[in-house]
């Protein structure tokens, strides 16, 4: 190490009590300590912020991680937030006005503190928790993401920041949640091929408790354009929702492992979708969805969606 006040080299002069190494300048004789580098906002070293994200996106819980590691799961939580904040502006920042051919959208369901119909209080940050998802069908992209209610307004709210990750024209497939249809036509007008794919499910068959009925048929029920019938379809959205449900642990079905703030479930998506685009290789294209978009060229590393 060299000095800082009069650049001269610095010897080895014991360790301090967390173990950092100290040195001593032989010309001034001021101490330094060779403290770890720290991400901005927290008390640990980059090292263990990397160890806890990469763990958080493969699927642990916030206690496991505390036992893997011996941090706190306050402090793990702490973490979630911060990276979770510079992944939604890194996803708003890089995916902003890209060229897209086929986009296919879902919701996918959580819910934050207690279901909805457990909320007597009446807070909007509790309850049914829903994340609108648009990806694109030839790179699997998430272009962009919402959390929010299963309203008209959300539902606006999802295709302005669709519109606003996009430009040209293309072709946008959706479920039969009706708000759709207005919130389409509003926001990204005549510039899409816009249909929905409704699925019709056996009336005779009970609904279980987390699975739909047994569907028995779909109707296809073009919107505005002309959408090509060849790639109505939503099958590569819904199994990103399955790769959500099995690299987030809080939207793992019938666990506590839930979210008990809006916020920490927030972040938890910003890191997934931000973590699957960047860093993720996906299976079937061998590259990640960033890579075959042309907005990466090569995969990225943890730290980098942090940094």
């Amino acid at each position: 190490m060299t000095c800082h006040n009069c650049q001269a080299k610095c010897q080895r002069f014991g360790k301090d009590r967390k173990g950092n190494q100290r040195f001593r300048c032989c010309q001034c004789y001021k101490t330094y300590s060779n403290r770890p580098e720290k991400l901005d906002g927290t008390n640990k070293s980059e090292k263990e912020v990397e160890q806890i994200v990469r763990l958080l996106v493969e699927g642990c819980s916030v206690r496991s991680i505390e036992r893997i590691t011996g941090i706190h799961r306050d402090t793990i939580l702490n973490v979630l937030v911060l990276v979770g904040e510079r992944c939604e502006r890194l996803m708003e920042r890089t995916i902003n006005g890209l060229p897209v051919r086929d986009i296919q959208c879902d919701e996918i369901w959580g819910f934050v503190g207690c279901k909805e119909k457990r909320n007597a209080s009446g807070d909007p940050l509790r309850g049914d928790a829903y994340c609108f998802v648009a990806i694109e069908r030839n790179t699997k992209l998430v272009l962009t993401w919402h959390l929010g209610r299963r309203t008209a307004r959300d539902t606006e709210a999802f295709t302005e920041k669709l519109n606003e990750s996009t430009k040209g024209n293309f072709q946008i497939t959706t479920d039969g949640f009706k708000a759709y249809r207005d919130a389409v036509s509003y926001s990204l007008g005549t510039r899409v091929d816009f249909a929905q794919l409704i699925k019709v499910y056996a009336a005779s068959q009970e609904e279980t408790r987390y699975s739909p009925a047994e569907v028995v048929s779909t109707e296809i029920v073009p919107v505005i354009g002309n959408p090509n019938p060849d790639k109505i379809c939503t099958s590569h959205v819904e199994r990103q929702n399955l790769s959500i449900r099995m690299g987030m642990r809080r939207m793992t079905r019938l666990t506590n492992a839930f979210s008990k703030k809006w916020q920490n479930l927030r972040a938890a998506y910003a890191l997934w979708f931000a973590y699957y685009n960047f860093c993720r290789v996906h299976q079937s294209l061998r590259v990640t969805p960033a890579m075959q978009a042309g907005i990466a060229g090569r995969v990225w590393g943890i730290m980098e969606l942090v940094i």
